[in-house]
């Protein structure tokens, strides 16, 4: 009883004179973070109301012509394509993509397929050889690549596919991840775009999601994902003609990259930062939102936070590197240096994950412990439910999940804040890579059944002392709400709390066995 005394002691003298003061200034900052995130998701919403008012389509906005057999050239009537689809220990869903790539509605002596194999088992690497032999067989332009080393991860394996001396007679680049099944009328959708406007170098088209119904983890991916392709890419291709390259499901003009200076591993995100470099050049983008690819979501919780942390931390480290380029170029305009500084960079890859943790995780349960500071409803209530709403109209058949949604990309931004200091600090894991885990729910689904997945039990897998310790302060913000508070937070604190509880001890996503 004394120990506890004397802790109530510190606590009441520091909490006016230091606690107080702080707590206010980070009440004020994460407000001014919260209004920052608001003005962006409204602008956003408002042009995208434009966009679909007056039809802006891609084929409108840029000329499009489908590509026509010549009687005179024949097949040279049409561009030669390469296709890259790099891959790693793919051993699930290699045969899906070099199938679906190996599928694609262009001529067979214009097009040239690359299996970028950096596989580290020789027994993956021989069934996808094996593989590429088959379709070779069958008369497909296909090469087999491999390299001695990994450096550079996948930047590494794109840019020593480029240097092949067959990839010289080749117009465009198509790049597809090992997961990623275009259908045959892919190429026939893009390429007229790049025939056609000398000024664009990039077509992206759209992710369809194989998996979304796999659990309700895959379900909270779809809802944001469907955010930043139906919205975030829309506006960009609208409004700058600029977004960022989702590293897959899209098709380059090769001297965009090269004048870019090609593939750079630098970072964790070396598709942003080709289409950060190109735009930099006066290159266009033009994002397809009707052209859909399939592929697979990640729906083991590991493979999520891995592939999180490289989404967040490597867009946060390459604007530390291109921030200042960015404001000293001369090839594009103010306004659009502007947005990609401000929109871009900084309100959605750093102030997003950071207001989105820090204020509603740590500041707003702080308030509960300390009175004397109070948020406007304004800030804890009407933005971030307006903020809500706008997220969750790209996926209307999920909005009865909207609440678990809420919830579980709290817990999410917990690693998203952690990998964006490390991103801007250039900490310990700033360039780490860990190959998201496929697990081939999309052949599997297709070959009638999946199959029997185990749990895992192993302990240091599963569980993640982070989660459970920002629960047990969340919990602890609850209880302590619920027997001296006035705010009523506790309702989400202990929604919250638990949320994190579950996440610490690995029961989200799909539980598969250990090798």
């Amino acid at each position: 009883m004394e120990f506890t005394g004397q802790i109530e002691l510190i606590w009441e003298q520091t909490k006016v004179p230091l606690v107080v003061p702080v707590l206010k200034v980070l009440v004020v900052l994460c407000l001014a973070m919260s209004v920052m995130l608001f003005i962006e998701r409204v602008y956003m919403g408002i042009v995208m109301v434009f966009v679909q008012l007056f039809r802006r389509k891609p084929e409108k906005m840029y000329k499009w012509e489908p590509m026509k057999d010549d009687v005179e050239l024949g097949n040279l009537g049409y561009p030669m394509v390469l296709v890259q689809i790099p891959m790693y220990n793919e051993k699930e869903v290699y045969q899906l993509s070099i199938g679906a790539a190996c599928g694609l509605s262009w001529p067979a002596d214009r097009v040239i397929i690359q299996v970028l194999d950096d596989s580290t088992d020789p027994a993956i690497k021989t069934l996808v050889q094996v593989e590429c032999q088959r379709w070779a067989s069958k008369g497909i332009n296909i090469k087999y690549e491999i390299r001695d080393t990994r450096n550079g991860y996948k930047a590494g394996a794109l840019k020593e596919g480029m240097k092949h001396s067959y990839v010289k007679q080749c117009d465009y680049v198509a790049i597809f991840d090992a997961d990623f099944q275009p259908e045959p009328h892919f190429l026939t959708r893009t390429i007229p775009f790049l025939v056609n406007n000398p000024q664009l170098g990039l077509v992206q088209a759209r992710w369809k999601f194989v998996n979304s119904d796999e659990c309700l983890m895959t379900r909270m991916q779809e809802m944001s994902l469907d955010y930043h392709f139906i919205v975030e890419q829309e506006v960009g291709s609208s409004t700058h003609a600029f977004f960022g390259f989702n590293g897959t499901a899209g098709v380059w003009r090769i001297s965009a990259i090269n004048e870019a200076g090609g593939w750079k591993d630098r970072t964790t995100v070396e598709d942003m930062d080709l289409a950060v470099r190109a735009s930099l050049k006066g290159w266009k983008f033009v994002y397809v939102g009707d052209l859909k690819v399939k592929n697979e979501l990640p729906s083991t919780f590991n493979a999520y936070r891995n592939q999180q942390h490289r989404w967040s931390c490597g867009p946060a480290n390459l604007f530390k590197k291109m921030a200042m380029e960015i404001i000293r170029n001369k090839k594009v305009s103010l306004w659009k240096k502007f947005y990609v500084i401000y929109s871009f960079f900084f309100v959605r890859k750093i102030v997003a994950h950071i207001v989105t943790f820090v204020f509603y995780c740590i500041v707003l349960p702080a308030t509960v412990l300390v009175p004397e500071v109070e948020v406007p409803k304004w800030g804890a209530v009407y933005i971030p439910s307006i903020i809500t709403l706008l997220n969750a109209v790209g996926t209307p058949r999920s909005l009865h999940l909207v609440l678990f949604w809420i919830i579980f990309e709290n817990v999410m931004s917990l690693h998203r804040t952690k990998a964006t200091f490390i991103g801007l600090l250039e900490a310990g894991r700033v360039n780490e890579w860990v190959v998201t885990e496929k697990l081939g729910d999309g052949l599997k689904t297709k070959l009638g059944g999946k199959a029997p997945r185990k749990p895992r039990f192993r302990i240091g897998e599963r569980v993640h002392i982070l989660e459970l310790g920002v629960g047990a302060y969340l919990f602890f913000c609850g209880c302590y709400d619920l027997a001296f508070g006035k705010n009523r937070y506790f309702i989400f604190l202990f929604l919250q709390s638990i949320a994190f509880f579950i996440a610490g001890v690995g029961y989200v996503g799909t539980m598969v066995s250990t090798p």
